[in-house]
């Protein structure tokens, strides 16, 4: 194969940058659409709708990664996997509203949950990508547990 046949398959920078743009402002909307539904629905305010964003949102991107890798069973492209990974999940968690909320709750004297919040949504979003990676490959049908690599490679 060319070189100009390979990198005709490739994507070039710029539909790259186009794909997470459009991804991130998807993702924007659904958070704040999410982050309504679920303070009007469950109560609990901006901690409650933030962690439950970042845990959804933890579990979404690892399931995808799985399900669209080179050995998953729906691979796609760069594109679409930008597309979702770094534009729609990226712009859908609120790591940066997590730590506002958390340095307020510091702010405001509550040092002991300030802590706690932020352990408790990290590890709780490690769980959510551990299961989305475990559900992905019963999807997959793969019985073998590997690191995805193609996720460091987006990071």
């Amino acid at each position: 194969m060319t070189d100009s046949a390979k990198n005709s398959k490739q994507p070039s920078a710029i539909m790259l940058c186009v794909a997470v743009a459009l991804g991130s402002g998807l993702g924007s909307l659904l958070r704040f659409q999410s982050a309504f539904v679920i303070m009007s629905r469950l109560g609990g305010g901006d901690l409650l709708a933030t962690a439950i964003v970042n845990i959804v949102g933890s579990f979404a991107i690892m399931l995808f990664a799985t399900l669209t890798g080179a050995d998953g069973r729906f691979p796609a492209g760069p594109t679409v996997r930008q597309f979702v990974m770094a534009g729609l999940c990226g712009g859908y968690t609120t790591r940066s509203l997590q730590g506002l909320n958390t340095f307020i709750l510091i702010l405001d004297g509550h040092w002991f949950y300030g802590a706690a919040y932020v352990v408790a949504v990290v590890a709780l979003s490690l769980a959510g990508a551990a299961v989305g990676y475990v559900f992905a490959l019963g999807l997959n049908k793969s019985a073998a547990l590997r690191p995805v690599a193609e996720c460091r490679a987006l990071s």
